[in-house]
């Protein structure tokens, strides 16, 4: 059986001084702590079998990428379905106490955090992320690929792949900055998920990430 392993990476801590939920916006770039992590992340996976290079196209994605990229001497990929998820308070404060949160204008997209009733929902994003990793896996068969990619995704899939429930509470995510999530085939079969935070623990719930 042929294994083949495709990295699912959180891309590095974004450049953000309004504390705004950025989500899709355009022009948010890695911090120098991002940039940092990056290289930290590209250092970590020196010596293993990396084939292929893949990212959202979002600037902070692809800036995580381009390290890897240059490290192992592959061109950067680029597919849509690593996008991070949308979501209706992008440009907003989210903070719990203050902005957004606390206008009753808003509080209808509220309504229903099983879908979520204010982003994409959680079965959309599923789906599209195991298209990703299938993509990945098809073109480092027998190799591995590295997909840099967001938080609410990464998290979606490997719950959805693990069988849980994709509603969760977003403290409880185990997917920190710059954190390497792993999926394992033998062919077309996933056997094992494997996490491992390389640049060191950051806090997960940071927002718009």
């Amino acid at each position: 059986m042929t294994k083949t392993i495709v990295h699912f990476l959180r891309h590095g801590e974004v450049h953000n001084p309004e504390r705004i939920l950025y989500g899709r916006l355009p022009g948010f770039r890695l911090s120098d702590r991002g940039q940092e992590q990056a290289k930290l992340v590209a250092d970590f996976l020196v010596g293993r079998d990396v084939q292929h290079v893949v990212a959202s196209p979002l600037q902070r994605a692809q800036e995580t990428a381009a390290p890897i990229g240059a490290g192992f001497g592959l061109d950067v990929d680029t597919d849509d379905r690593l996008i991070e998820s949308a979501n209706r308070f992008e440009g907003l404060r989210v903070s719990v106490g203050d902005g957004a949160l606390r206008s009753p204008q808003h509080w209808p997209k509220l309504r229903n955090p099983f879908e979520p009733s204010w982003g994409e929902p959680y079965v959309q994003i599923a789906h599209r992320m195991l298209g990703a990793a299938q993509r990945a896996r098809a073109a480092a068969e027998g190799h591995e690929a590295v997909c840099v990619s967001h938080q609410l995704p990464i998290w979606t899939l490997r719950r959805f792949v693990e069988g849980k429930r994709m509603w969760h509470d977003p403290r409880s995510r185990q997917c920190s900055l710059a954190s390497l999530t792993s999926l394992v085939f033998r062919d077309e079969q996933l056997v094992r998920v494997a996490y491992v935070e390389p640049a060191g623990e950051t806090d997960p719930r940071v927002t718009g990430a």
